[in-house]
């Protein structure tokens, strides 16, 4: 009898271990995005408005405890994607993040929808809103638009950080060169198909079915699927968690309902990039520059993982003479997956602003 009462003890204990770690689990995945926006704004940062050009850009901004950093978002998401890096930045930089056209709170307008009328607009906002020098840092497509900016306000802008842009893999030619880019199957195909039809209102629902990363899942694409579905149908315009999949998969998808997909769909027809040499572009900016890369990775189908090929990255390099240069073993979101690293780069290309 002690036996059997021993043996029912260990088990409790061990149903009540995955209790909590199933718990715990689900938790992390449900609830873990709004917790890091919270730390932000316990750090000081406050989301406001401004009309720049007669267009709204909605951005965050810190406390003033150093120069000012710009952080430009990529594609699909918004300021709130940079929430894991916010507070330690806030530290030592004055902090205006923003939402791109087409994303967050800023202006949905398709006709703002290019790598140009953007870049404009954001070289406007420095002047009206930041005033005077300022570091500016991009992610992804936002880390095209960083270049831009440098490009267009050599005046002000102080250093610039490129977080993995997909450079010479933007436009609709380079996306699909060889078996095409993650980004091309994973994102502007899919918006683009998204606006062919009228059944599926909700954007996130429509990409859980047709992505291609979680056809990568094999069945559990379906589960995910109809999980998506029924959240969008029952939450209309909330951000979408997942309690059961590792939020690592899903998070891509959180900001989705604050994202017009046409957006997306100026990467499929091509449109974003038009009228500029990326070339052209890299070679006229000439403050410091950190270049922080996600290492090169290809899927057995052939796909390019990374935002670029390491050939790709040399073509960078090659446009910037001086360059700083960080390969990291990462995905594609180093500010989320490796926030220690971002900010490391981003201290790095501040240093060597001359005083």
């Amino acid at each position: 009898m002690r036996a059997l009462k021993i043996v029912g003890i260990v088990v409790a204990a061990i149903a009540g271990v995955a209790a909590i770690a199933t718990a715990t689990y689900v938790d992390n995945n449900l609830h873990t995005e709004e917790r890091l926006i919270q730390k932000a704004c316990d750090a000081g940062f406050a989301e406001q408005q401004a009309n720049v050009d007669g267009h709204t850009i909605n951005y965050a901004e810190g406390p003033n405890n150093g120069p000012a950093l710009m952080l430009i978002h990529g594609q699909g998401v918004e300021w709130e994607d940079y929430a894991a890096v916010l507070p330690e930045l806030a530290k030592r930089y004055h902090v205006f993040a923003v939402d791109c056209f087409g994303h967050g709170e800023s202006e949905h307008d398709p006709s703002l929808y290019s790598c140009a009328t953007i870049g404009d607009a954001l070289v406007s906002f420095a002047k009206n809103v930041i005033g005077g020098g300022y570091i500016v840092s991009g992610h992804s497509s936002g880390g095209i638009l960083a270049a831009y900016v440098a490009s267009a306000d050599t005046a002000n802008v102080r250093a610039l950080m490129l977080e993995d842009p997909p450079l010479f893999r933007v436009t609709r030619e380079e996306a699909q060169e060889g078996a095409g880019t993650f980004a091309w199957h994973d994102g502007y195909i899919i918006a683009h198909s998204f606006l062919q039809q009228s059944d599926v209102k909700a954007y996130p629902a429509w990409y859980a079915e047709h992505s291609y990363l979680f056809g990568l899942f094999g069945g559990l694409q379906t589960l995910l699927a109809k999980q998506t579905a029924e959240f969008c149908k029952k939450h209309p315009g909330e951000h979408v968690p997942n309690a059961w999949v590792p939020r690592a998969w899903t998070r891509g998808m959180y900001f989705m309902d604050d994202f017009d997909p046409r957006f997306g769909d100026t990467f499929f027809d091509g449109s974003w990039m038009e009228g500029i040499d990326q070339e052209a572009m890299l070679r006229v900016i000439k403050c410091p520059t950190v270049f922080l890369k996600a290492i090169t990775r290809y899927g057995d189908d052939g796909v390019l993982y990374a935002a670029t090929s390491d050939e790709d990255a040399d073509r960078v390099l090659k446009c910037l003479p001086g360059c700083g240069y960080i390969t990291i073993d990462s995905g594609h979101d180093i500010h989320s997956e490796h926030p220690d690293a971002f900010v490391e780069a981003i201290d790095r290309a501040a240093s060597q602003v001359a005083s």
